[in-house]
């Protein structure tokens, strides 16, 4: 499953990221990172961006950015 697919409320355990290049550097510079708890605070209207709750700040993501990191989907 993919940050994507997760709702509002939802929490998940990142176990992958895949982008490459300049995008991977910049999600890990911003706390994206294996293994950290990630919570979907909402969605806008049209699905892009998604706003997650991670390390303890609210972190926007367009959706493209969002299908490319693998979670776990956690209670």
């Amino acid at each position: 499953m993919n940050l994507a697919k997760l709702k509002p409320g939802e929490k998940g355990r990142i176990t992958g990221i895949g982008a490459i290049g300049p995008l991977k550097r910049r999600l890990m510079d911003m706390g994206v990172l294996v293994g950290e708890e990630v919570k979907v605070i909402k969605v806008a209207p049209m699905g892009d961006p998604i706003e997650v709750f991670i390390k303890s700040y609210n972190l926007s993501l367009r959706k493209k950015e969002a299908e490319g990191i693998a979670v776990e989907v956690s209670e």
